[in-house]
């Protein structure tokens, strides 16, 4: 057998064996020809990874060409990882997006210096190039900085020769200045004097008020060349710290720099500057500050004791000088710059005491003040308690009187003066003008007001001195003034006196000695006073308006002590318990916290002054059509220190408002509340607030009880205390107060019982008791005439009858209502019975729904399970499908090689079928057009019959 296959290895062999190599390695071992011999060499490992990996490719390529939708989901699906991919990785960088680069924040031809990129390096190199230089730190979102822009370029253009003035973006997160400065508010000014610095501004956010500051850095300061100088530096309100220095010996004597210093020192702590710093050269202007040596620094006060610097106690360095002075000064008038958010600095100031507030329109620049002049020149008479000789030289100096030069004007040791008593022993009594009664009254009836602390009575006359106040007065003027219908028809010149008793002290009484003036006495000539006016009793019990509130008639003989010139009201400050606090506010920049005290809203010239006395709770304002002048001012001043003060206190009201007529509660002000309470008719008045939640409970109760009373007879008002003031006896301490005013006596006003339900029912009896006559105390003095109970009983009997009818409407009412709410009732109860079958019904609709949820849920967990298994399933087939496809091409290929192998065994036998018998050769040689394996025999002679029998097996089959 070796040897057929030897000699079978001719040149036709070896083209088979090429084609059919590759089908020779899909078999794995190579070694199964048709015969499938089992002496054919193994292939190698390498050969048969590589054939597996084309295997792989050629069944995707025909995959491929079967069903070319597959190809295309497969590159769709890569190129959707990769995308996933990128973006997953690259999303955490492009979550942020970078700041838009910065613009300027100032135009190119502004003279401020604009660095919006926040190059702080930058800035402070130019800072150490320069003398003064102005750093403006700004976010250019922020308001404020925007609305300073405009007043930073209006202080440049006029400093921009002598500052340089830099702004810078400290918002920019890629800037030094936002890196290296942690603001916490914009904008924010600092300023440099050669090396000092920081000095932080924090003044209003004005151009004048700027460029004042920086001029104050430029030249801390003043040169006093003269005495003139001197006293107006002296006699300035601000506190005044002087330094001699003698320059004739060197530039810059020892300390001059240490002072300097100093002067900046306190405008880096006092962004107000209200300590001023001066240099004096001059060794005589020294000698009259007391200043003998050079270096020595003098703190200038102006009624206590001027201070020299201890420089053998204290060392000499700036921060010490600037800690004395701040220490030891005396602040004669102070500013106050409240900068509009929630602060405590009024609040901690009016708690010092009573506080005068001046506003006046101030400009930092001008040269001259006169009128915070006058103002000076006020405070230093009010506080000059011991006739100081210096202090009455700065004042002759302010009010530019010459007089001699002084050998010193440093301060001296006082000198006990003795005062006279500001009101001497006198009765606590006072003159009161009654209003005019009606146009056509030709008298004024004045009387003689005291006040009695005894529950018995005791004449005018032997009232020595009675422990009494102003309050205490002012409440005895505001009773006399509802008992003053007793004595308007009064018109004899003969004097009557009456006591009454107090309406809101059960301890005190009144005691009033009336007469009646002819108002010829008072410069109208050619009248006579009518002997009776209004005696008619349907005039006195009409409803009419009220005059005018008495005042207090100021009555100088009775204190003959009290002058109201200047000699008294020097050192006054020092003879009251109320003493003045003078603050000063600029009226340009906070008029709305004068508006709130009192000042018109509308005014050409904005001055205004007040007084807040938060212990008493009140405060007075000086009339408004009054000029703000020196004389003005102590008049005012002098009123609220005496103590009976004719000033009264201002009461700060909602604006008055014309209501309709169909109105039914009438609406009280502060400006209408004497004309509606104190009308002469019965006025049932509700306090309320705005925040009482309460209150707006009752405007039922009030609007039935005003349709039920006759308007023309019976007023229902009401009056919101947190908007209105009234006078401190007509206010309440609980919210909400109900309070009766009785027609013709007001005094007698009533108080709606606190325990008890404010309902209509009790509304009615409440009104009902306190309005019947019969009530009414006989022993009550100067009550009404007999006439006019009759009458008023009369009316209570007509407004019985009215309400009696008012009271059977209502009842038909009730019973109409009643009717329906029988009605509604049985209305009720069908709507609960259907409430009650929906209920169930939803109920049954729950629990189907929720059993149809359950369905749902079973189902879906059934059709996810077939899911499963359907696609379970279809992969199963899939791979079924490709292994037939595999089998299909084997087959092709193995009927393919049959073929071939049975097309040359039938040319071999038809070739030995031709030859002679003689020729056949011994041996049986492989024919030359049969295939060779590599590593195979050629196989035997004896081989063709089972070849031949295998055949036609195999065609049968086929």
């Amino acid at each position: 057998m070796s040897e057929c296959g030897g000699r079978g290895s001719g040149g036709s062999s070896s083209s088979s064996s090429s084609s059919s190599s590759d089908d020779a390695e899909d078999e794995g071992g190579g070694g199964g020809g048709p015969a499938g011999s089992g002496s054919l060499s193994p292939v190698p490992t390498g050969v048969s990874s590589a054939g597996r990996l084309r295997r792989g490719l050629r069944g995707a390529s025909l995959m491929a060409r079967r069903r070319p939708e597959l190809l295309c989901g497969a590159v769709a699906l890569g190129c959707a990882l990769l995308l996933a991919l990128k973006f997953t990785c690259s999303r955490a960088k492009d979550v942020i997006l970078p700041a838009k680069p910065p613009v300027s924040f100032f135009s190119s031809r502004s003279p401020v210096l604009d660095l919006f990129q926040g190059q702080l390096d930058y800035a402070e190199h130019v800072r150490r190039d320069s003398e003064v230089v102005l750093l403006f730190f700004y976010a250019p979102w922020c308001g404020q900085s925007i609305a300073a822009r405009a007043e930073i370029e209006q202080a440049a253009s006029q400093l921009s020769d002598q500052v340089l003035f830099v702004a810078i973006n400290c918002w920019w997160n890629q800037g030094k200045c936002r890196k290296q400065k942690h603001f916490f508010y914009f904008p924010v000014i600092y300023l440099y004097h050669r090396s000092f610095g920081p000095i932080e501004y924090k003044g209003p956010m004005s151009a004048v008020y700027i460029e004042k500051f920086v001029r104050r850095v430029m030249k801390p300061l003043l040169y006093i060349p003269s005495q003139s100088e001197l006293l107006d530096f002296l006699s300035n309100y601000e506190p005044g710290v002087l330094g001699y220095f003698e320059f004739s010996g060197s530039p810059q004597p020892p300390g001059y720099l240490t002072f300097f210093t100093s002067a900046l020192h306190s405008l880096k702590k006092d962004y107000l500057g209200t300590v001023r710093f001066g240099v004096i050269t001059n060794k005589h202007l020294a000698k009259l500050v007391s200043l003998v040596h050079s270096g020595s620094v003098y703190l200038h006060r102006h009624f206590n004791t001027s201070l020299v610097f201890p420089r053998e106690v204290i060392n000499y360095t700036a921060e010490n000088i600037y800690k004395w002075a701040l220490e030891n000064r005396e602040m004669l008038l102070r500013w106050l710059r409240p900068h509009g958010g929630k602060s405590l600095l009024l609040n901690n100031e009016l708690k010092k005491g009573p506080a005068l507030f001046l506003f006046i329109p101030f400009n930092p620049l001008a040269e001259s003040h006169p009128l915070i002049d006058e103002i000076t020149e006020v405070a230093l008479e009010y506080n000059n308690c011991h006739r100081d000789q210096v202090v009455e030289r700065l004042l002759q100096h302010l009010r530019r009187v010459d007089a001699p030069v002084f050998k010193s004007l440093a301060s001296k040791r006082p000198v006990q003066l003795s005062d006279a008593p500001l009101i001497t022993v006198s009765p606590c009594c006072n003159t009161v003008v009654l209003p005019q009664w009606h146009s056509i009254s030709r008298t004024h009836n004045v009387c003689e007001l005291c006040v009695n602390q005894t529950a018995v009575g005791i004449r005018p006359s032997s009232v020595s001195m009675p422990q009494c106040s102003f309050l205490e007065m002012a409440a005895a003027v505001d009773s006399f003034y509802l008992k003053e219908q007793a004595f308007y028809h009064v018109a004899s010149d003969s004097v009557e006196c009456s006591n009454f008793l107090s309406s809101y002290s059960p301890f005190s009484y009144y005691t009033a000695c009336c007469r009646t003036l002819n108002r010829g006495v008072e410069g109208f000539i050619g009248s006579e006073a009518p002997s009776v006016a209004f005696s008619s009793l349907e005039k006195e019990c009409e409803v009419s308006t009220p005059g005018p509130i008495p005042h207090i008639e100021e009555n100088r003989h009775l204190f003959p002590e009290v002058d109201m010139s200047s000699t008294n009201f020097t050192g006054l400050s020092c003879r009251t318990n109320k003493t003045l606090n003078l603050y000063l506010l600029d009226s340009n920049l906070f008029w709305l916290y004068a508006e709130r005290l009192g000042a018109p809203s509308t005014t050409q010239v904005k001055e205004f002054a007040a007084i807040v006395d938060v212990k008493e709770e009140s405060h007075y304002i000086l009339d408004p059509k009054q000029a703000l002048v020196k004389f003005t001012l102590e008049s005012f001043i002098q009123n609220f220190s005496i103590l009976y003060s004719p000033l009264k206190r201002h009461l700060i009201g909602s604006d008055s408002a014309q209501f309709p007529s169909r109105h039914l509660i009438t609406e009280v002000t502060t400006d209408t509340f004497w004309e509606v309470v104190l009308q002469k008719q019965d006025v049932l008045l509700l306090y309320y607030a705005q925040w009482c939640g309460f209150c707006p409970s009752l405007n039922h109760v009030f609007i039935q009880l005003a349709r039920l009373l006759p308007a023309d007879t019976f007023t229902v008002a009401r009056l919101d205390v947190s908007q209105n003031d009234l006078p401190w006896e007509f206010m309440v301490d609980r919210l909400p107060t109900v309070l009766f005013f009785p027609c013709n006596r007001k005094d007698l006003s009533v108080k709606y019982p606190e325990d008890l339900p404010i309902t209509l029912p009790n509304l009615l009896r409440f009104i009902l008791h306190h309005s019947d006559p019969a009530s009414i105390s006989h022993n009550l003095a100067n009550r009404s005439t007999k006439e006019c109970l009759r009458s008023e009983a009369v009316l209570q009997q007509g407004h019985i009858s009215h309400l009696e009818r008012e009271i059977q409407k209502l009842r038909a009412e009730i019973s109409t209502l009643q009717r329906a709410q029988v009605q509604v009732e049985a209305q009720l109860s069908r709507a609960r019975r259907d409430e009650h079958r929906l209920l169930q019904q939803q109920q049954t609709l729950e629990q189907q729904h929720g059993l149809l949820r359950l369905h749902s849920e079973q189902l879906q967990a059934l059709y996810e399970q077939k899911t499963r298994e359907l696609e379970e399933v279809a992969r199963k087939l899939q791979e079924l499908a490709d292994a037939s496809e595999n089998l299909l091409t084997e087959n092709t290929w193995l009927k393919i090689l049959v073929a071939t192998m049975e097309r040359k065994l039938e040319d071999r036998d038809r070739a030995e079928a031709l030859m002679p018998p003689e020729e056949a050769p011994s041996g049986h040689p492989e024919p030359s057009g049969a295939p060779r394996f590599p590593g195979s025999t050629p196989p035997p002679a004896n081989v063709s019959s089972p070849l031949a029998s295998e055949r036609s097996d195999e065609n049968r089959t086929d």
